[in-house]
């Protein structure tokens, strides 16, 4: 992957900051210039420990260093910042009302029912199980990204463009949508080294559509990161067991 993916990512969803900058009452750009810089950090941190750090020696394939980094950037992050601000990050086991993180629950539980029978129709079967794909999907990229995207960049720009729309109790926002766009793309777009451009539109829209919109709807309707991670971890190994089907 080329240094300037993360820049390319900024600029896809570059449209609906624009967007909301001009549909918002307030705007806080202090917050809005944070999220850029987090989010370019965190992605520069993972990029580069995969080029400099691996452990392959050990006969590890995926990204355990890279995901360990960004956990760790994390956690400076949410302990530097207001057990009220930890608390909007979602960094908490306080919920919002049982009915709240109820609806959310069924509703990502749907979304998922769907997924599954999609990804069971058209994925390719018949793998071989790996341990450490299994050890790794059931936690790192659920445990990271979470953190980061629904955690601490939801909270950056819910912090710069205050959220205005109701939805079962709940205040959403163009951090929602941003979120949920910057997910999905940073999947499914690429520029390699030798600068030849992939853009994946397929994954980009059923991300959006599918994982990225009904694990952010949980984390708004629970009001925590603990459920979006469970259900983030839930997606990838379920990917993987349809795999060795």
């Amino acid at each position: 992957m080329s240094l300037i993916t993360p820049l390319i990512w900024i600029l896809i969803v570059a449209p609906f900051i624009v967007l909301a900058v001009f549909r918002s009452e307030k705007v806080n750009l202090k917050y809005l210039g944070l999220f850029v810089l987090y989010f370019l950090a965190d992605s520069y941190i993972q990029h580069l420990s995969k080029l400099y750090f691996d452990l392959e020696f050990i006969g590890l394939k995926f990204a355990w260093i890279g995901k360990i980094l960004s956990l760790s950037f994390a956690l400076i992050v949410i302990f530097s910042v207001l057990k009220k601000d930890r608390e909007e990050i979602g960094f908490t086991t306080k919920t919002n009302s049982k009915s709240q993180v109820k609806s959310g629950v069924l509703i990502f539980l749907g979304f998922l029912a769907f997924d599954f029978l999609f990804k069971l129709i058209l994925f390719p079967k018949g793998g071989d199980f790996d341990l450490e794909t299994f050890a790794f999907q059931m936690t790192m990229p659920g445990l990271t990204e979470e953190l980061v995207f629904r955690g601490i960049l939801f909270w950056l720009l819910d912090k710069a463009f205050a959220p205005k729309w109701n939805f079962k109790g709940i205040k959403f926002g163009w951090g929602f949508v941003i979120i949920t766009i910057l997910f999905a793309e940073a999947h499914g777009v690429m520029l390699t080294e030798n600068y030849e451009f992939k853009f994946d539109l397929i994954t980009i829209l059923y991300l959006t559509v599918i994982s990225s919109l009904s694990v952010g709807i949980l984390r708004k309707l629970s009001g925590n990161l603990i459920f979006p991670i469970l259900g983030h971890n839930a997606i990838n190994t379920m990917n993987a067991i349809i795999r060795i089907l």
